[in-house]
Parts: C-alpha cells; sequence; structure tokens
C-alpha cells in the first residue's frame, strides 16, 4: 500500500467512549401482582421492578440508552457486575459492538455467560444499538432493515391471577379500545378447572375472533400440561405458554407434536444456548426470547436467525420499548407484548391502533428518561475516561 492510500484511509477508531453512566431504578407496581408461581407458594407476590439503566457517551458527542432489568431477587447483582466490567468500555470505539459484547464477557467469564452477569451486559449492549442508530438518524428497526413499520400486539399486564375475572374482562375491554390486538391471561393454578373457567369467561366476553392466550408459569408438570392443554384447544388460543418447566425441552417437543395449539416458551432462558436446546429438540413453536435477559440486541439477533432457519414465529417477552424494533425487523410475522408499566420511566409512549403497536421515526430506541425515573434511582455511578 502507497502512502498515499494509507493518509487516505478511514481512521480505524471513528469514536470513543468517554463516559459511562449506570443508574439502578426501583419502578413500584400498584399492588402485589400475582401469577401462578404465587398461588403455588413459589414467589412472593412482585411489588416492584429493578432496573439497571446505561448511558454512554462519546468523545464525539454520541449518546445511547439501554437498560436490563429484573423482577424480584437480582437487581443489586447486575448493577455490581456492571459497574465492576464498565471501564472496559473507557476509550473504545462504540462501532464495534460485537467485539466489545465479547470484550465485557471474558471481564467477567468466572460467573458465566448467562444469568446475572449477561444480563447486566444487555443495558451496555442496548445502549451501544441505541448510539449507533442515533449517529446514523434512523429508528433501530430501520437500522436493523425492518420488514414491516408495525408489528401485532397483545396485552399481559390486565391478565394477572390477583385479580377477580370480572377485572380481567373488564381489562380486556380497555385493552382493545386501545388498540392492541390480543389478550394474554394468566393460568397455572392449583385447581386446574378454575384456569378453564377464567379461560371460558374471557373468550365469551372478547367474542371468537379477538386473539387469545394464555401462560401457565412452568406451574404444569407433564401430565397436567397435556390435559389442560387438550381441554383448551375449544377455545381457540393463539397459544399455550410456558406450560412446563422453562428447561424441559423434550416435554415442550411432547407437547408441541401433540397439541394443534401452539406451544410458545423462552422467556426465563438467558442465553442463546439455552434457547437453542429448545429449537433443536422441536420443543417451541413460538419462541418468546428476552433481549435483556439474554445479553442484549446482539444475542437476541444471533437467536432469531436460528429461529427464522427454523421457520419459527417468535413473540419477544416484556420490554416492548426494545422489542418492537427486533420484532419489526424479524422476517416473519411476530408478536411484541404490551405491558403498561413501563410507561413512568420514559418520557415517551408507543402508539397501538389497529390491534398493532407502530414504530416512530425517532432515531435509536426513541427513549429518554423520566424525571420521575431519575426520582426513583437507588445507586448511581459515572465512570469517566482517566484524562
Amino acid at each position: 500500500m502507497t502512502s498515499t492510500a494509507r493518509e487516505g484511509a478511514a481512521p480505524a477508531v471513528l469514536d470513543r467512549i468517554t463516559s459511562v453512566t449506570l443508574s439502578s431504578v426501583t419502578l413500584p407496581l400498584p399492588g402485589g401482582i400475582s401469577d401462578a408461581k404465587v398461588l403455588t407458594g413459589r414467589q412472593r407476590p412482585m411489588t416492584e421492578v429493578a432496573f439497571l439503566f446505561a448511558e454512554i457517551r462519546t468523545e464525539g458527542g454520541a449518546e445511547g440508552i439501554g437498560f436490563s432489568y429484573s423482577k424480584r431477587a437480582g437487581g443489586p447483582a447486575q448493577f455490581a457486575h456492571a459497574r465492576e466490567v464498565a471501564p472496559d468500555l473507557i476509550g473504545e470505539d462504540p462501532s464495534d459492538i460485537g467485539r466489545l459484547w465479547t470484550k465485557l464477557v471474558w471481564s467477567g467469564a468466572s460467573v458465566g455467560r448467562s444469568g446475572a452477569a449477561t444480563q447486566a451486559l444487555a443495558a451496555f449492549d442496548v445502549a451501544l444499538w441505541d448510539l449507533k442508530a442515533k449517529r446514523a438518524g434512523l429508528p433501530l428497526a430501520k437500522l436493523l432493515g425492518a420488514h414491516r413499520d408495525s408489528v401485532r400486539c397483545y396485552n399481559t399486564s390486565g391478565g394477572f391471577l390477583h385479580e377477580s375475572i370480572d377485572q380481567v374482562m373488564d381489562n380486556a375491554t380497555r385493552t382493545l379500545e386501545a388498540g392492541v390486538g390480543g389478550i394474554k391471561i394468566k393460568v397455572g393454578q392449583p385447581d386446574w378447572a378454575e384456569d378453564l373457567r377464567r379461560v371460558a369467561a374471557v373468550r365469551e366476553h372478547i367474542g371468537d375472533t379477538v386473539p387469545l392466550m394464555v401462560d401457565a408459569n412452568q406451574q404444569w408438570d407433564r401430565p397436567t400440561a397435556m390435559r389442560v392443554g387438550r381441554a383448551l384447544e375449544e377455545f381457540g388460543l393463539v397459544w399455550i405458554e410456558e406450560p412446563l418447566d422453562a428447561y424441559d425441552a423434550e416435554g415442550h417437543a411432547a407437547l408441541a407434536r401433540s397439541l394443534t395449539t401452539a406451544v410458545a416458551t423462552g422467556e426465563m432462558l438467558t442465553s442463546v444456548a439455552e434457547h437453542y436446546e429448545l429449537i433443536r429438540h422441536g420443543a417451541v413453536d413460538i419462541l418468546q426470547p428476552d433481549a435483556p435477559r439474554i445479553g442484549g440486541i446482539t444475542q437476541f439477533l444471533k437467536l432469531a436467525t436460528l429461529a427464522e432457519h427454523r421457520n419459527l414465529q417468535i413473540a419477544p417477552h416484556f420490554a416492548m420499548e426494545i422489542h418492537v424494533h427486533l420484532a419489526a425487523a424479524y422476517p416473519n410475522e411476530p408478536w411484541v407484548e404490551h405491558f403498561d408499566w413501563l410507561y413512568p420511566l420514559f418520557n415517551e409512549r408507543l402508539e397501538t391502533t389497529g390491534g398493532r403497536m407502530h414504530l416512530s421515526d425517532r432515531p435509536g430506541l426513541g427513549i429518554t428518561l423520566s424525571e420521575q425515573a431519575r426520582a426513583w434511582t437507588v445507586d448511581r455511578v459515572e465512570i469517566d475516561a482517566p484524562y
């Protein structure tokens, strides 16, 4: 190469990370939230969600925001791990997202490549993707390559078991009037006959044409899942979610082969490798990955390629502010879960009309932290360049 060519070449480093701000934010929930795990005695009602926010800034003036979260235990662990590895981002080019994810994994290699460790990394990874899309002046979905400008959406936050069936039906009415397309309710109670009564009531209330899903939150054993799954066939469900333990790939595979209703699962898994076991066993019709739980957008995109190869549908779990972009970029028509719990954290709202959630034209994820989120911050640290 001539010296002239070298002088005219683009620099190897286009920008550098100068600071990372981490915030631990506790979001209070309106009363104790209960699903089947509470009714079977395995968990206490949920009263709050712990969020880990990462704000990344560069010497070129670019900024990105990302988040991860933990329901019940784990929030302080995520924050602590993120604080330990964050200095390894200082001075790095934020464009090198895949390399930085690997670097951070190796920074904490002794605690593994799943669970709280990679959930902590997710906040950085999402922030880096947000930053890259903002620098391009594009919504994240457009940066990734969108297949659609809106995605089918369904609501979960109105279907929990701590509320009476009358309240759940009222919630469903308001949800549909707000433009959300489908309704998911919780099942998996110790008396599964009561589950059937709730499903029957909701189906009659919303009619036969509204998409309806149920979620057992891993509370059935194999024989019960088969019996209840067959009894639920008459209600024309879109899917039965988490009928078995999240790691029971063989059990889910047997259900998927036996039931007409689609089997959905994956939200509790914390790595691409764990999801691959479901795919390899033919254990799932609809995969439900959660980008913050599996390590961020970089890992989600790897998993999406595997899912597409098997022609699977996806319905990402929670965190709709992230997942609307990832679902819009998935080739097969997906679903996105609508949760209104996170509304107080952000200044912006996603639009839902006609049963679909719409992408905004805001660059990046299109979200900014609210003053309320700042007020709910319980711990905060800023890591700066040493110069």
